[in-house]
């Protein structure tokens, strides 16, 4: 009889750990860029390329691939837009900048080339904030992956200490 006494609470006990557990992803906290960032890493990326003389866009998304910001520049084409976007989810998908993508994944930048939002060129650069991964920046106009990414690295450098305080 003793025993029964010891085992009814420790079954409660478990069923009820299990109920708690069984909810505890009913409701997911995630750490993503807000508005206000993006909006002034999108403004710096084409101010830095604007001041090398090329005509951009930027496009910053958060870490699930949805645009927080999008500029263009005045005179930049309007196909750069696109091309930026789908940098910045290449970034994301990947969580490593296209350009290292690129060079390190060859042998399926054609397949991925063909998935809708996506392509492998250089010019996607993660955005990391308190060792979380926030979002992206994606980059197209300059004459070259590499000043559209030296662009948006220099936006981020230059934000730099407000990028890495937002999560506290």
């Amino acid at each position: 009889m003793k025993k029964l006494f010891i085992i009814k609470p420790l079954f409660v006990m478990f069923i009820t750990t299990l109920t708690f557990a069984a909810h505890a992803a009913d409701v997911v906290t995630d750490n993503s860029i807000g508005m206000e960032l993006a909006r002034d890493i999108a403004s710096e990326t084409v101010l830095a390329c604007r001041n090398e003389g090329y005509h951009v866009s930027a496009v910053v998304v958060d870490r699930h691939g949805l645009v927080r910001a999008a500029l263009r520049d005045d005179l930049a084409s309007r196909f750069t837009l696109e091309i930026a976007e789908r940098k910045a989810n290449m970034t994301v998908m990947a969580w490593v900048d296209s350009g290292q993508f690129k060079k390190s994944r060859e042998d399926i930048r054609q397949e991925l080339n063909h998935i809708e939002g996506l392509i492998v060129m250089e010019g996607g650069i993660k955005i990391t904030s308190g060792g979380f991964n926030v979002g992206a920046v994606g980059v197209s106009g300059a004459p070259g992956g590499d000043k559209d990414a030296a662009c948006a690295n220099k936006a981020l450098k230059k934000l730099n200490e407000r990028i890495e305080f937002a999560i506290e």
